[in-house]
């Protein structure tokens, strides 16, 4: 906790000794004549200038506190602060740094590095074409061609620099032809058994988002409390394939589902990557030439399965890819299929529920401190995610040890570069500070690493929940606050 009484008397006496030189020069600089000919003019505050010669930078990061708890956009929030010094393990500045508060998204910086620590840096999902039965002399494939998924969470979205769904579709064709496939007379079958139950219960308190801004969240609102969620459910004749729409009470934004079960309930899923690439995948091949006799069906079991022949195989960016674009663009989808992919890795299970342990079994094992710890989904949408400053603080600091922890700094946004930080930090700490951002309706958080001007490395975590205001108002003060750690 700061103190601040030592620097107050010392500051008093010498801004009250200059009070006189003040005046004079005022009166000189300040006329009326001239002011309206220097209406720009902007001179330095003689007490600002004390303090910085004064004072040291942890004692004006003290100050800088001291002056944001009376700040009217946050004398009446929850929030809290700490930077830490990964090399003495000590605290060098903190505000309320034991305060559980809402980490919005810097809670993918849980999810990430779980990922990362689990699955690999190199980590790929493989989707793969493969066929069954035998091709004749005419070119006849008297089997079936299997799209084989794993769940890979960037399938033909071109994000962390996927392919698109035409790209993969484009070798698929190529390894057909390298077959001498000119006819399929048998079914197009989607295999995967993972993310197949898309529908679950959703996180307690989730916050809704619009459809193709951030992330649609995945399940039913069936078990939601009413007294936290209510939603206003209307007909959409806009689109055909979305036909209901509700308004989120958080974002009071509109939000599409695809089912309506009366009575306020909705049910929202994944999109089918695999699906829409199978059907997609049949289109091509009617258009170019090469009949397919059979329909796409899925499969996501099978007791005896058919021997076959692998044709293509598509892979994804690698783990480091998917996770530099998960925190850099803040996805949410991304960040919720890591959960499950980490799930699926550890008990066979790709549920958010399974992932959600595996999560807090890696935190248990990195002795993270969980004390007002409450972690309910991937990407940070639930406002019953909670967590401390001082645990974001040492966390962050453990991980400088690990083996990928050049590959997780990196994936960082930059502040006055990249990014969700591209628009902060544009002058003070521009390069120099890479951290997690996370925004909901009143809340603001950022966590991460700062490279001061003297080459040390911080760690440093700042929540705000509740503030008063704009988020551009609390954005600054944030900068504010941050500001002196660069001098430390």
């Amino acid at each position: 906790m700061v103190k601040f009484r030592k620097y107050i008397s010392g500051i008093t006496v010498l801004a009250s000794g200059l009070f006189l030189a003040q005046s004079t020069v005022s009166t000189v600089l300040f006329t009326p004549t001239y002011d309206s000919q220097k209406p720009n003019l902007s001179l330095p505050s003689p007490v600002a200038a004390i303090e910085k010669t004064i004072l040291s930078p942890k004692e004006l990061l003290d100050v800088n506190l001291n002056t944001m708890m009376t700040d009217p956009v946050l004398k009446n929030a929850s929030w809290g602060f700490v930077v830490f010094d990964p090399k003495t393990k000590k605290i060098i500045s903190s505000y309320n740094e034991n305060m559980p508060l809402v980490p919005a998204s810097t809670t993918k910086l849980l999810t990430t590095e779980t990922a990362l620590n689990l699955l690999g840096e190199n980590y790929r999902w493989m989707t793969q074409l493969e066929y069954s039965g035998q091709i004749d002399e005419n070119g006849v494939l008297n089997g079936n061609l299997y799209i084989v998924g794993s769940g890979d969470p960037s399938l033909g979205t071109n994000k962390a620099g996927a392919l698109s769904y035409r790209e993969i579709i484009t070798d698929f064709m190529s390894g057909l032809t390298r077959e001498g496939i000119k006819k399929v007379n048998g079914d197009i079958i989607i295999q995967t058994a993972l993310f197949k139950g898309n529908i679950s219960r959703l996180p307690e308190n989730v916050v809704w988002l619009e459809n193709n801004n951030y992330y649609l969240p995945v399940g039913t609102t069936r078990e939601i409390n009413p007294a936290n969620e209510k939603l206003i459910v209307k007909k959409n004749t806009l689109s055909a394939d979305k036909k209901f729409f509700y308004v989120s009470p958080y974002a009071n934004q509109m939000v599409y589902a695809e089912k309506y079960d009366g009575n306020g309930t909705l049910t929202t899923k994944l999109p089918d990557a695999p699906a829409y690439l199978a059907n997609s995948f049949r289109t091509t091949l009617v258009k170019s030439g090469i009949a397919v006799t059979g329909k796409v069906t899925p499969k996501m079991t099978d007791a005896e399965p058919e021997s076959r022949k692998l044709v293509s195989a598509y892979k994804s960016p690698t783990l480091t890819d998917i996770v530099y674009y998960t925190n850099q663009h803040s996805d949410n989808s991304l960040a919720e299929a890591l959960l499950r992919t980490v799930g699926f890795f550890r008990k066979g299970d790709q549920t958010s529920e399974s992932g959600k342990v595996v999560v807090k079994d890696h935190l248990k094992d990195v002795a993270f401190d969980a004390e007002g710890l409450n972690y309910m989904d991937g990407s940070g949408l639930s406002r019953s995610n909670t967590v401390t400053p001082i645990a974001q603080v040492k966390y962050l600091t453990s991980l400088m040890n690990q083996k990928y922890y050049q590959t997780y700094l990196t994936s960082l946004p930059i502040g006055g570069q990249s990014g969700t930080l591209k628009r902060m930090f544009n002058e003070a700490g521009n390069g120099q500070v890479f951290a997690k951002t996370g925004t909901l309706n009143k809340v603001k958080t950022l966590a991460g690493y700062i490279k001061t001007n003297s080459g040390r490395t911080l760690v440093f975590s700042l929540l705000v929940n509740n503030y008063a205001g704009s988020v551009d108002m609390v954005k600054k003060r944030m900068e504010k606050i941050l500001e002196p750690t660069l001098e430390l």
